[in-house]
């Protein structure tokens, strides 16, 4: 393993433009999706399908909110349940997975981050992806400041990354303990 994230390193580094916290957070939800699943989790592509299906469905109607036959003050109701529509399907989950394949879970994960405007700090957080499951861990997360991981010149600094993010993922792996 540590090979592997040795020639990730050399051979491809990952810059980001430090100004743009869109491009910071790219960067590093791209890196997790790599670490998670190089530990055997298998990303779940049927949700990220369905936020293609609802971003089609949220653009028709948006089109239809423009060409609708009322001007606005008559057209308000279907106006709101427009922006209703468009904000539920706003979420913060980067990573859906199914469980390992030798593991005794029976559930995957949900990855989730948050990296607000104007601010340097990077929310990662790990959830079972059927929290009601006997199986399901309770969630881990943890908030860092961004400055750790980049060079001055944009570049991931991979290794630090990685321990952190496997270290969360071990956390959230351990065994909850049980009272008596």
């Amino acid at each position: 393993m540590e090979e592997k994230k040795s020639q990730s390193a050399t051979k491809n580094p990952k810059k980001a433009n430090l100004v743009d916290h869109h491009s910071i957070k790219h960067v590093l939800d791209e890196s997790v999706t790599e670490i998670v699943t190089s530990r055997g989790y298998v990303e779940d592509v049927r949700m990220s399908n369905l936020r293609l299906v609802m971003g089609t469905v949220i653009i028709v109607i948006a089109l239809f909110a423009q060409f609708y036959k009322k001007k606005f003050p008559e057209n308000r109701d279907f106006l709101l349940l427009c922006i209703l529509i468009i904000y539920v399907k706003e979420k913060n989950a980067i990573l859906f997975t199914y469980p390992p394949k030798d593991s005794f879970t029976s559930t995957g994960l949900v990855v989730s981050s948050k990296l607000p405007r104007f601010s340097d700090l990077y929310t990662l957080e790990i959830a079972s992806a059927d929290p009601k499951s006997i199986s399901a861990n309770p969630p881990v997360q943890f908030t860092k400041s961004v400055t750790k991981w980049f060079t001055k010149d944009g570049i991931l600094v991979e290794g630090l990354f990685w321990k952190d993010v496997e270290a969360l993922i071990n956390d959230y792996q351990k065994e909850p303990k049980k009272g008596k």
